[in-house]
């Protein structure tokens, strides 16, 4: 039975047990810095980069049924602030558990007789295979889960002026004078109004002076 036949023990994200063991209650602790993988976080909202150092802190523990994993992944995020559209950066800090089963036994860790048509049941599964685990997936989960659906540069960001589409944290009191576009019109005419009353005005003085010098 090879679920997992393609795993590289060269790749950074999988990991060897024969070192821990198959006996029940043995430990191995592992700390090891890998580059993230491409695509981990967010599509198209926040993420960390692909290449990026992640930091991981491995709990490795056998049990009958395989080995329980647990960890903490630590590293960078990168994303877009969703007010006022600014890069932003995030420390990432994401816990994650998991158990990974032995392919030939059962849910109580016993060697299975014949081999069962469980097939919808593994796809919910992570195995060992040639005593080695796949990390990849549950660091993608837990990435995701521990990631800012909606990230801002700062709690308390205003976001971006809706008239002009200036940062509203940048110039504090920032406003525009409300102009209802119903009387746009009518101010338009007003100001008509006046320069015509100003040039009656002007027109009428000139024959005040001619009286004047007679």
């Amino acid at each position: 039975m090879a679920l997992n036949a393609r795993l590289d023990h060269r790749n950074p994200l999988v990991f060897d047990t024969h070192e821990l063991g198959r006996r029940p209650g043995a430990l191995q602790r592992l700390t090891r810095a890998v580059d993230a993988p491409k695509d981990l976080g967010l599509q198209g909202v926040i993420g960390v980069p692909e290449g990026a150092p992640v930091e991981l802190e491995l709990r490795l523990e056998s049990v009958m049924e395989g080995v329980l994993v647990t960890g903490t992944a630590r590293a960078v995020a990168e994303g877009e602030c969703v007010r006022c559209l600014e890069p932003l950066q995030l420390e990432l800090e994401a816990d994650f558990q998991e158990m990974f089963s032995y392919p030939d036994a059962d849910d109580r860790g016993r060697p299975k007789a014949e081999p069962a048509d469980d097939a919808e049941e593994d796809e919910d599964r992570l195995f060992i295979e040639d005593g080695l685990f796949d990390l990849e997936p549950v660091l993608r989960d837990a990435v995701v889960l521990a990631l800012p659906m909606q990230p801002v540069c700062q709690e308390d960001c205003e976001g971006l002026c809706s008239e002009c589409g200036v940062r509203l944290s940048d110039e504090p009191g920032h406003h525009h004078d409300a102009v209802d576009i119903r009387w746009a019109a009518l101010q338009g005419l007003a100001g008509s109004l006046e320069d015509g009353e100003k040039d009656e005005i002007s027109g009428a003085e000139p024959g005040a002076d001619e009286k004047q010098e007679k």
